[in-house]
């Protein structure tokens, strides 16, 4: 089970989340977000995860509604590896070869319905699937392009772009769940839940954020263990 720990604004964090077993750390470049990060501060914390840890986490940014152009050059900028969608982005950002993140992004959707949910992963899933001719084309290293998801599911809301704390219905998941591999869950996650929702959906990796802080953009380092340690035990 692969865990991201999301809305990293400090180092303490991140290397708390990093020796705890992390699989990805995830840095806000939203700035109506309160968990919102400086590429100043994401760059910083990169480098020196890079530097100390024989294996970081995979750091993903996090964008809103932004350009291709522009996020493939936070990611350069601040050593990242990857970006995460949470707007109402166009599926070719992340399915059409010719975008400068393909292959190192993917796409969150926060379905009101199963329905919703199973379209949104036609238009996203299935479309790159077929651009890359069922192979996933990316400069990063093997190991990492084998962690990036296919889709992030995420608790609907009709204007908050995630981090709400409200856990989703996963009853209106468990189809799209059971038909396509390598969704990471999210919404309303914490360390007491995360086993039962790991259980019934079986994600590829589970996301949290709110669920693990003492206030937005500060985690607390008990429940970050506990949530790691729980969603890998289950």
């Amino acid at each position: 089970m692969n865990v991201k720990i999301c809305g990293i604004t400090n180092l303490e964090d991140a290397l708390v989340a990093a020796k705890v077993g992390a699989d990805y750390l995830g840095f806000i470049f939203y700035p109506p977000s309160p968990r919102a990060v400086d590429k100043e501060t994401a760059r910083a914390i990169s480098a020196h995860l890079r530097q100390t840890l024989a294996a970081p986490p995979l750091m993903v940014g996090v964008f809103v509604n932004e350009t291709a152009v522009p996020i493939a050059q936070t990611l350069d900028e601040c050593g990242l590896d990857c970006a995460q969608l949470s707007g109402e982005e166009a599926p070719a950002l992340t399915g059409d070869p010719n975008s400068p993140i393909y292959g190192r992004a993917y796409k969150a959707i926060r379905p009101a319905s199963a329905a919703e949910a199973e379209v949104e992963a036609e238009w996203y899933v299935v479309r790159r699937q077929m651009a890359e001719g069922g192979r996933q084309k990316t400069a990063l290293s093997p190991q990492s392009s084998s962690l990036i998801p296919s889709l992030l599911v995420d608790t609907y809301h009709p204007s908050l772009r995630g981090g709400t704390g409200v856990a989703m219905e996963w009853g209106i998941v468990v189809y799209l769940f059971e038909h396509t591999p390598g969704i990471m869950l999210a919404g309303g996650l914490t360390p007491d839940n995360v086993a039962a929702a790991v259980a019934q959906l079986r994600p590829f990796a589970v996301d949290v954020a709110s669920g693990v802080e003492v206030t937005p953009g500060k985690k607390d380092h008990d429940k970050v263990r506990a949530f790691i340690t729980n969603a890998k035990r289950s």
